[in-house]
């Protein structure tokens, strides 16, 4: 009877150990060090990602332990050559020395690369919708992108998929990225007249599509951690943000229909006496990294708020920029300045 009992423990444990990837958890950060992290855009060529490496050390030093990098089209493709953005992009090897500083300076790297909205600024449209205008989701329409926010990719043609995956994956490769952040915010035409694809269906379920589609290929295909902007997650009637903050066009349902080991960058500028979208997202199960700008006041608040909740999915704070910096911009910017100091008297508290 004890050679049976033993041959079945031996079964089963063989049986859990084949079966691990089953009953894995999402990773958590709730045992690691909270993020403190800064999100940079406009550094688009090596020479950009030099001036970076200058400053590193004072970030790492004054706390900074994350850096989102907006890279977008500014990279040297080699899979889609065409849709390089400006004179000069990141190289490869531009990027593998930058990552291999950030390191160096126990900051982890994150790149970013927009997804679906952000496809233009003002009059000029970016490479993807440039090159492949048929992949526009309002093909034709609003010439000089007068009348809209910003030029969106049509998330029903498959093309556009297989150009932005092989994107993703030259830019993970390049920076040996563990993570992606794949924006998605302030996403407004899915309803449009002239959105030939999307506008007869149901607005959540197109952006959900979105979502899950950059889910499947980088946390899916590449088991990478996704982060993405919280806006559209959010419905403007059940919390008074405005249609910026959160979304007054049908996509906020979609919160429910996403993987909830997605990490929330839940952005807010103003001050406001509370922040309800960052209990909401901490209550849908997410991991929330609140994010804040320029008003200094409302950073602050934004940072006391979030640590009132003292929750476990709760990562840290992102401090964002929205302006190209020269170094010394970036080691005095107000809001992170700060910023950390008030997280420092926090963590004082506990």
């Amino acid at each position: 009877m004890k050679t049976v009992r033993m041959s079945l423990f031996f079964a089963l444990l063989s049986f859990l150990v084949l079966c691990q990837p089953l009953f894995c958890t999402v990773k958590s950060d709730a045992s690691h060090t909270p993020w403190r992290a800064l999100h940079l855009i406009n550094y688009n060529t090596d020479d950009d990602l030099k001036i970076l490496v200058d400053v590193l050390p004072q970030l790492s030093r004054a706390g900074i332990n994350v850096l989102i990098l907006e890279i977008n089209y500014h990279f040297q493709f080699k899979s889609f050559p065409e849709l390089r953005q400006g004179e000069a992009q990141i190289s490869k090897k531009g990027a593998r020395w930058f990552a291999k500083k950030c390191r160096k300076n126990n900051i982890r790297l994150i790149p970013q690369f927009q997804c679906f909205g952000h496809q233009s600024w003002a009059k000029k449209t970016f490479p993807l919708l440039t090159v492949y205008p048929e992949l526009d989701l309002t093909p034709g329409a609003y010439p000089e992108n007068e009348g809209i926010y910003c030029r969106e990719w049509d998330p029903y043609n498959p093309r556009v998929n297989e150009i932005v995956f092989a994107l993703m994956d030259e830019i993970i490769d390049a920076f040996r990225a563990d993570a992606m952040h794949v924006g998605m915010d302030e996403v407004f035409l899915i309803s449009d007249e002239n959105a030939t694809s999307t506008k007869d269906k149901d607005p959540a379920k197109v952006f959900a599509k979105v979502v899950n589609d950059m889910h499947s290929h980088i946390v899916g295909v590449h088991e990478l951690e996704m982060l993405m902007w919280g806006d559209r997650f959010i419905d403007a009637d059940e919390i008074d943000y405005g249609e910026w903050e959160a979304s007054k066009n049908g996509t906020a349902p979609a919160i429910d229909l996403v993987p909830k080991d997605i990490i929330i960058c839940d952005w807010h500028y103003e001050l406001r006496p509370a922040y309800e979208s960052v209990p909401m997202f901490l209550e849908k199960g997410f991991r929330v990294l609140p994010a804040g700008w320029r008003n200094v006041e409302a950073s602050q608040a934004l940072i006391t708020y979030s640590h009132s909740l003292k929750s476990e999915n709760m990562l840290g704070h992102l401090f964002t920029t929205w302006r190209r910096m020269n170094s010394e911009d970036v080691l005095t910017f107000a809001p992170m300045v700060e910023g950390m100091e008030l997280i420092r008297r926090l963590a004082k508290e506990l």
